[in-house]
């Protein structure tokens, strides 16, 4: 699941991931972020994502990370954008309407290049990897934000034995494991999707859970006193 994995489902149009809507987690608790009009928002393995229209129209400064340059000229296609494209340090940056996206692979970007962030949106990241993956993912994740903004996660929680991924199936307490004690970990949203998602059901599963977390800079007490309190809301 390396670069050429990814720029393979782009060239052969295999994107069952993106979403031709603004993702309604994104739309419910995006206000619980907290971020002030003009905050930078970070969306890693970005793809052509409509969420990124979306944030920027709340008045964000958008930065997307992508493997894909097709996949980010895409994204300012269907918009009807002319992006500027710019280079440094081996990083192509697409660049209009408030959505900026650096192309290249994720885990070799560095906190120099992506620059300051106050918030990140990561809605099919995490669990576009495999386990191995996604300790890098969050270890690089942790590298790139040294002053820790808050993140809004999506999920999807299912038994990995009943279909391989991607999507892969990640709980919360993998969550907490990549995380914590930098992040505290509050579940914003648990809701049962097996009815309506007819493609995952044809995959035999039995079970399909889709979660939102927000995960928030914990105060520098709170990993020196034990894990932290975490509560559901929805």
């Amino acid at each position: 699941m390396d670069r050429a994995f990814w720029l393979e489902r782009w060239k052969n149009r295999r994107l069952g991931w993106h979403l031709e809507e603004v993702n309604p987690h994104l739309l419910d608790f995006w206000d619980a972020m907290a971020l002030p009009e003009g905050g930078r928002v970070l969306v890693p393995l970005c793809g052509k994502s409509l969420d990124m229209k979306w944030l920027a129209e709340q008045g964000h400064s958008v930065i997307g990370v992508e493997v894909s340059e097709q996949a980010a000229r895409e994204f300012f296609d269907e918009h009807g954008l002319t992006p500027e494209r710019t280079e440094e340090a081996g990083w192509p940056c697409l660049q209009a309407g408030g959505v900026a996206i650096l192309c290249g692979d994720f885990f070799e970007l560095t906190p120099e290049r992506l620059g300051p962030v106050d918030a990140v949106f990561d809605r099919a990241s995490l669990i576009a990897l495999p386990p191995a993956m996604r300790a890098r993912y969050g270890a690089q994740l942790t590298t790139l934000l040294p002053h820790r903004p808050p993140m809004l996660l999506v999920l999807l929680a299912y038994p990995q034995a009943e279909m391989d991924g991607p999507p892969f199936a990640v709980e919360e307490a993998e969550v907490q494991a990549l995380y914590e004690p930098d992040y505290t970990v509050t579940s914003l949203r648990d809701w049962d999707v097996l009815a309506e998602s007819p493609g995952f059901r044809e995959q035999g599963l039995s079970r399909l859970r889709e979660k939102v977390l927000q995960l928030q800079s914990a105060p520098r007490w709170a990993s020196d006193s034990g894990p932290s309190k975490r509560e559901g809301k929805g």
